[in-house]
């Protein structure tokens, strides 16, 4: 039985078992590489299930055009500023999350940061570090989101920090097989791995996605569902992270970028740019459907 983590407070040590009777789940999982706009996105959900539907979307249709590109790279949404692309990024999921908990009465989530006591918080990766560094994407998600909305404590499964970034790794995908076991995240038939209902990716300006870098083996992993890294090109070094067969095997993926930094990269994916080296965001190909979410920024080159 795994005993990843359960807490809401930063700072308390104790690491319950993770599993508890579940009859209704939301998994959210989150990443280090999204930044902004998703610490807005979480902050806003609560408001947006009781926001007005259509002022919401003429909001968000008002600054949004839609990108031409190949059928695989999935659909393209270009927003005015990172403001309205989180806004309409918070209507995705909140209509999302309303749409699936009707139909299964469970909504699994990842991110790379209906009620929401049915939400079920995983993270995509994190840093082996303990829960009350700032390096931690379990402390910045308890900042900016956790800690202002009545997610129970026993819903959200934060790594356990008191082992080795193997041993983490090893206990958060022990934990993840108990919840697929217990019918609380599903298994995509195709692949034989968890499928989480929906994934939110952020984007380094490198490329990377999760902690899966760019010519780092660990991007070809096809066997384990988590993995751990103790060389990270981006510190802190040690990190547990999803690998690309669990990342894949979601029913829906949403890719935020933001920033003219990342827009090369976005060029190389969804624009003719051309590149030797396979990027590890190019090998984001989910079974499901794939959104991007751009801001001019990202998008200034396609």
């Amino acid at each position: 039985m795994a005993s990843c983590a359960r807490i809401l407070h930063p700072t308390a040590r104790s690491l319950p078992n993770c599993l508890i009777p579940l009859c209704r789940s939301f998994s959210l999982t989150f990443p280090s590489a999204v930044a902004k706009p998703l610490p807005y996105l979480l902050r806003q959900h609560q408001k947006v299930i009781n926001l007005d539907s259509k002022k919401l979307d003429f909001r968000a249709k008002a600054s949004m055009a839609g990108v031409s590109t190949k059928k695989s790279r999935g659909k393209v949404q270009v927003f005015d500023s990172e403001e309205e692309l989180a806004v309409s990024l918070a209507k995705y999921v909140a209509d999302l999350s309303d749409k699936v908990g009707k139909e299964r009465n469970a909504f699994t989530v990842v991110i790379s940061g209906g009620s929401l006591s049915i939400w079920h918080v995983f993270w995509v990766d994190e840093r082996v570090v303990p829960k009350n560094n700032p390096e931690s994407n379990y402390f910045l998600a308890y900042n900016d989101f956790l800690s202002k909305i009545p997610i129970p404590s026993g819903h959200v499964y934060a790594i356990n920090d008191a082992l080795s970034a193997e041993g983490a790794a090893d206990d958060y995908e022990t934990c993840i097989k108990h919840l697929v076991k217990s019918g609380t995240i599903g298994l995509s038939e195709a692949s034989g791995f968890p499928k989480f209902d929906l994934m939110l990716l952020g984007m380094g300006p490198d490329g990377h996605v999760a902690s899966l870098f760019p010519g780092h083996p660990l991007a070809q992993e096809s066997e384990k569902w988590v993995t751990f890294i103790e060389d990270s090109p981006k510190p802190p070094p040690e990190r547990i992270t999803f690998t690309f067969p669990v990342i894949n095997s979601s029913a829906h993926l949403a890719l935020v970028v933001a920033g003219s930094g990342k827009a090369d990269v976005v060029h190389t994916v969804l624009g003719d740019g051309k590149k030797h080296d396979t990027l590890p965001v190019q090998l984001v190909l989910p079974e499901g459907g794939l959104t991007w979410f751009l801001d001019k920024g990202a998008a200034s080159k396609i």
